[in-house]
């Protein structure tokens, strides 16, 4: 088992619910999934870009990416409808917790100047976003075979009710947030 998911099982579950009051175990907060998403705008000149991208999104979760298209036309942006604009990957189960585990002890510490995430970014729904400026970070990619420095979007959406709620679970779990 993975060691994120027992911490998980074996000590955040008693400590939330301990601290939130929940009657049930089944109404403790829990991680469901982690949505990385990697936005590639130049890939309307260059198909090559977008190809990169999701070779460097394979190799940093472990999963084929889905190519995510336009929905509408966008002048401005030199983007048709339908058009391909960017990669995700949605990881559940034991290829989540790998990931997280492996994004919170090696990618984070390896970010400049990194001072903690930011604990704002909740949406309200108790799902959290972060940004990440270029995927050097991953141990995964190695800088001589980058076409092009791009960041990502990680997005952790869990079942917890409130902001609150999912602030204490990503804290337990070890995520670096801002004092």
């Amino acid at each position: 088992m993975n060691r994120l998911k027992e911490k998980y099982l074996n000590e955040v579950v008693p400590s939330l619910q301990s601290k939130h009051n929940y009657k049930s175990i089944m109404e403790v907060p829990k991680l469901e999934k982690i949505v990385i998403n990697m936005g590639v705008g130049d890939a309307t000149s260059n198909s090559k870009l977008l190809e990169a991208a999701v070779e460097d999104l394979k190799l940093i979760s472990g999963q084929q990416p889905v190519i995510t298209k336009a929905k509408k036309s966008i002048a401005g942006f030199k983007v048709r409808e339908g058009q391909s604009i960017g990669c995700k990957v949605t990881l559940r189960g034991e290829n989540m917790y790998t990931f997280m585990d492996k994004l919170i002890s090696i990618s984070l510490p390896l970010v400049r100047d990194f001072r903690g995430l930011s604990p704002k970014a909740f949406d309200g729904r108790g799902n959290y976003t972060m940004g990440i400026k270029e995927q050097l970070i991953f141990p995964e990619i190695e800088f001589d075979n980058v076409v092009k420095v791009r960041g990502m979007d990680i997005v952790f959406v869990t079942t917890a009710k409130t902001n609150e709620e999912a602030f204490d679970l990503l804290n337990e779990l070890g995520i670096p947030f801002r004092k």
